[in-house]
């Protein structure tokens, strides 16, 4: 059983802070034209071209082997990236489950052949992955999969569902977790991980509109579709331990903290401004920085963590929790500033992208893990249940 273990404060290496002038200074480039709403959308932002240029630059897959195309660095190099990408609002949802988990469970779980194939397309921006975990009356509970692949001369038939499956209608690739034997009683066991090659016929994937406008969670049926014996990654039946490994990558990082940046960025340059600035203003953003700051130095010492080869599966479950409580509060506290003034003194983008973070920030506590089940897992860590 997995435990809470401390988290201590940690530097990152100056050879991996060393990458954030020349990202700043291309993203600055990059990134100038487009408005603040749109960075906003930053992780869930689809931009193919943007991703392989990021992978022409040796900034996609930077942890991952250079024997494999990767850069061979540590996680801290990765982390300094994505903290820069994601506060300047760079659309990197493209690459993004790729870079972050699919290439490194491969790298842990898969075959050489799999090695082979897969990490250096990621590598390059040319391979996007989905995550496929969620399912219809399922949800956070995965141990509740229904989705089943079964047996055959040539491999695997794969049937059934997957729900709230980020950018699924723009990626390549699915990492499934499916029913291999035994039935939902079983829980954790007979669970397993396939790739699915989701242009295979049998698979139709159906974008979801939320709120907002926007199309990044999708549903994705499989009706009998035939994988190669290939497919499987890792053991049969272990799909519950690989799973739970591969969530510490995707609830410990940058993005659990910074979901609400470009807003807060926004904000501040107006009250910095001598028609925004007041007395309400400053208390506010010292109020929300002595928040992040904690948060962001828990992010960093499971970071440290990982580069040590350690599945720091509570501590990540812990700074998802609080940081994406710190994300939702946000464009609520910034609403009670920027409508206490007179009207038509706040810019307009500023309201444009207060608007956008404000329809979208409720996804932020169940992507990765609803806020009950993630509790849980502390409770557990801390040997309270």
């Amino acid at each position: 059983m997995s435990t809470l273990t401390s988290l201590s404060p940690y530097p990152i290496p100056a050879e991996d802070e060393a990458l954030r002038e020349p990202v700043r200074a291309f993203l600055k480039e990059a990134l100038r034209d487009m408005p603040a709403h749109v960075r906003a959308k930053s992780w869930s932002g689809y931009n193919q071209e943007f991703s392989r240029e990021l992978g022409r630059r040796g900034w996609l897959g930077i942890t991952l082997p250079k024997s494999l195309g990767g850069g061979g660095r540590s996680a801290f190099a990765r982390y300094v990236l994505v903290e820069e990408f994601l506060n300047a609002g760079a659309p990197v949802g493209s690459h993004w489950i790729a870079d972050r988990q699919s290439g490194p469970l491969i790298l842990k779980y898969g075959t050489p052949e799999q090695q082979q194939f897969y990490i250096p397309r990621i590598c390059r921006g040319e391979a996007f992955f989905c995550i496929g975990m969620s399912e219809p009356n399922s949800g956070s509970d995965l141990a509740g999969v229904k989705t089943r692949a079964t047996r055959t001369d040539k491999g695997w038939l794969l049937n059934g569902q997957k729900i709230w499956t980020t950018n699924a209608h723009n990626c390549h690739y699915m990492i499934a977790l499916v029913r291999t034997s035994g039935t939902t009683e079983d829980r954790h066991q007979g669970l397993s991980q396939l790739i699915v090659d989701l242009s295979l016929p049998g698979v139709t994937v159906r974008p979801i509109t939320d709120l907002s406008g926007d199309q990044h969670f999708c549903e994705v049926f499989f009706d009998n579709v035939a994988l190669p014996a290939d497919a499987l990654i890792g053991e049969e039946g272990q799909g519950w331990s690989q799973v739970t490994a591969e969530l510490a990558f995707e609830r410990s990082g940058p993005e659990r903290i910074y979901a609400s940046i470009v807003l807060f960025d926004e904000w501040l340059a107006f009250v910095r401004t001598p028609q925004g600035r007041s007395e309400a203003s400053t208390r506010l953003a010292g109020k929300i920085l002595s928040q992040l700051a904690p948060i962001r130095a828990m992010s960093v010492a499971i970071t440290e963590k990982l580069t040590r080869g350690e599945s720091p599966v509570i501590e990540a479950a812990l700074v998802k929790d609080i940081g994406t409580g710190i994300e939702q509060s946000i464009p609520a506290l910034i609403a009670d500033d920027l409508f206490s003034r007179a009207e038509g003194q706040v810019p307009l983008e500023l309201l444009n992208t207060l608007n956008y973070v404000t329809q979208v920030a409720p996804s932020f506590s169940l992507r990765g893990g609803t806020r009950e089940i993630l509790r849980g897992m502390i409770a557990r860590g801390l040997g309270l249940r």
